[in-house]
């Protein structure tokens, strides 16, 4: 079981707050664009953690333990009734495109740019609320794999996290996965074992 983070923009965040979509989480979108990063690297029994900055402070968003990986347009073709938000693969039907009406899905579900290339799916998601992650934590962060090759967060000359460093799914270290995870604790979550 590895650990992910992935970036979600300032202006996904307020999609999901006006649509008063709180969760509990369900799927995370990768695509090829850095708005929404590949997920290629994410497998069933990993943990995926959207993060986001808020007025240059860093939040945890939610906590999702993947149980499925599939293509982005398979997974919404059958939970929202339609592909919208997918890149479409060759030889299939436009009208499951256009002329599908959705179905009932909470805002999160939807691909927040037109190319989503995979989702990562469960059933055991957390919440979705900014959990503040301590500023005296971010430099202790680590990221990457093996050991021998992580790195951290970059800053910039006043201390702030270098939002362009975000913007790729990383995948967490060990000691990073218990810091993520220690702002879960005592939530109704599917515990991992």
């Amino acid at each position: 079981m590895a650990g992910y983070m992935v970036y979600w923009p300032q202006d996904r965040v307020k999609e999901l707050q006006k649509a008063g979509d709180e969760g509990p989480i369900k799927v995370v979108f990768g695509s090829v664009h850095a708005r929404m990063p590949a997920i290629t690297s994410v497998k069933v029994g990993d943990i995926v953690f959207p993060i986001t900055l808020i007025k240059k402070k860093f939040y945890v968003m939610a906590r999702l333990f993947v149980e499925h990986r599939e293509p982005a347009y398979d997974y919404l073709v059958r939970e929202l009734g339609n592909s919208c938000g997918a890149l479409t693969p060759e030889g299939v039907d436009w009208e499951l495109y256009y002329g599908t009406p959705k179905k009932p899905h909470l805002e999160h579900q939807e691909p927040f740019n037109c190319c989503s290339k995979w989702a990562v799916w469960g059933d055991g998601g957390s919440k979705i609320m900014p959990r503040l992650l301590p500023c005296e934590l971010l430099p202790g962060l680590r990221f990457g794999y093996p050991k021998s090759k992580e790195k951290g967060l970059r800053f910039d000359a006043k201390g702030n996290i270098m939002s362009n460093c975000l913007c790729v799914t990383r995948r967490l270290s060990e000691e990073t996965l218990k810091v993520f995870e220690s702002l879960f604790e005592g939530e109704n979550i599917t515990p991992v074992s």
